[in-house]
């Protein structure tokens, strides 16, 4: 496996499939996409895994993060979030956040991320904000 940046548009496919198969692509598309660092993580030349990370004033945050189902659940995720933790260290972040599905947050803790705020849904899928010290 490799984890390279890449740009945005590459990720929209899978974000897509993904995260959001029942709305338009548009759906998956952020405004501020063209700010952001991109990678994707790659199993024999083919994109499984996405992340976007947006850092500013010392706080990063990473988003639309999807892993093609039957990748899912062989440390893809895990290598590629790493990556991505270290990245925004690097861009001098000392706060990582993001908003998680609840179905991850178990994925999510194993990270030292911790839950903060209260519970929201984006449609009927409940979400909370996830957060780590860097």
């Amino acid at each position: 496996m490799t984890i390279r940046q890449i740009k945005p548009e590459e990720t929209y496919a899978l974000r897509h499939e993904v995260l959001w198969p029942d709305k338009p692509v548009a759906y998956v598309i952020l405004d501020d996409d063209a700010k952001g660092r991109h990678f994707g993580a790659f199993l024999a030349g083919d994109l499984v895994a996405v992340l976007s990370l947006f850092v500013e004033n010392g706080v990063a945050r990473f988003r639309k993060f999807a892993t093609r189902p039957d990748c899912q659940r062989q440390g893809i995720g895990t290598r590629l979030l790493n990556q991505v933790i270290e990245d925004a260290r690097k861009q001098g972040a000392h706060t990582l956040w993001c908003d998680a599905r609840l179905s991850a947050a178990d994925f999510y803790r194993r990270f030292g991320m911790e839950p903060e705020g209260e519970l929201f849904y984006k449609g009927e899928i409940p979400y909370s904000k996830f957060v780590l010290e860097l």
